[in-house]
């Protein structure tokens, strides 16, 4: 029985979440706890293909929509849970694109994302230019699968190959205390429960929902690790309490484009009111900072907190204060390597 890093104890299931507006980097965070860790299976909560995560590598980076991003864990089962919108078209492609044919499922009552929910939510003035949707089809896909008239994955021909009832196989890794890790989508502040609202997405994004989108009741859940971004990033329309000027951003070298859109994302300074209701909301039990180069250049690539300057140092001492847990995972970089990991610790 492989005993986790973390606490020294027999890991069951931690869920990793994004705690500001989405893009904090959490593709990165899952790469490596599913390297340090080794779960068994990496399952995707989450909306649909209207989020992307990217996973560097040396001189690789992987975008990816619907494959979970801790795909670049060769020994782990993929899956995407039930509560998670599916489009064949965007999974087939990524699945021949990442190599993963042999080892990813879909839950056969994921609903489906068609055609006519894509030209819908692009058509939509509302959604398109009020909100700034993504354009994937999830708002659209969403409601009709709230009606019940939508297609299920099952149904779909093109997807049998990969059918599976996620929900078993998962509770059934953590009845032979098998390591899992629950990924999820977007961010906490575009909720559609708890978010800006009307500018969210089309449904909940917090870590209860994730477990829900897998089939795991709560008192499976053993860790819930939220990823915070040092200068939180905001795409599309919406509420921004710390949005800076983008002349400002740009003499700080912060530049982004979406991973889905590419438009150029909107950049704010740490938000420490957000942090500590996302944290409180989510039941954050450890925190992820990303982006911590960004606060202080020096840090760049260190992989022990040794390495950081006071200036990063007294961030995230004040990041702790805020989110009322303890960060300990602490990204300087984009490449997967470039990570303080500080759980063994605790």
């Amino acid at each position: 029985m492989y005993r986790s890093i973390l606490l020294d104890r027999t890991m069951s299931c931690t869920i990793i979440v994004g705690g500001f507006f989405g893009d904090e980097g959490k593709g990165k965070i899952v790469a490596h706890i599913a390297h340090q860790d080794r779960p068994s299976i990496i399952s995707r909560g989450g909306v649909g293909p209207n989020a992307g995560h990217t996973v560097r590598i040396g001189e690789k980076e992987y975008g990816v929509r619907m494959v979970p991003s801790g795909f670049v864990y060769p020994e782990a089962s993929l899956m995407i849970g039930s509560g998670v919108l599916v489009d064949p078209r965007v999974f087939l492609q990524e699945v021949e694109q990442v190599g993963v044919r042999d080892r990813i499922f879909v839950d056969g009552r994921c609903g489906v994302i068609e055609e006519d929910h894509i030209a819908r939510d692009k058509g939509s003035d509302h959604l398109s230019k009020k909100i700034g949707s993504t354009g994937t089809g999830c708002g659209p896909a969403n409601s009709d699968r709230v009606l019940r008239t939508s297609r299920q994955a099952k149904d779909v021909p093109e997807l049998a190959d990969f059918i599976t009832d996620v929900a078993e196989d998962v509770n059934c890794a953590l009845d032979d205390n098998e390591v899992v890790l629950l990924e999820g989508t977007q961010g906490f502040g575009i909720s559609l429960y708890f978010g800006t609202y009307p500018f969210v997405t089309s449904k909940d994004t917090s870590a209860s929902q994730i477990a829900a989108d897998n089939g795991v009741g709560p008192t499976r859940i053993d860790d819930v690790i939220v990823v915070f971004k040092a200068y939180p990033t905001r795409v599309g329309e919406g509420p921004f309490s710390t949005e800076m000027t983008m002349e400002r951003s740009h003499e700080l070298g912060i530049e982004e484009f979406g991973t889905v859109t590419h438009r150029q994302r909107r950049i704010g300074t740490w938000d420490g009111k957000m942090a500590r209701y996302s944290a409180m909301i989510n039941g954050c039990t450890q925190a992820a900072i990303t982006g911590i180069d960004r606060v202080d250049p020096a840090c760049f690539g260190a992989t022990e907190y040794g390495q950081l300057t006071k200036t990063a140092r007294d961030f995230i001492a004040q990041a702790e204060r805020d989110i009322g847990k303890p960060v300990t995972l602490i990204s300087t970089g984009p490449e997967m390597s470039q990570i303080i990991d500080l759980r063994s610790e605790l």
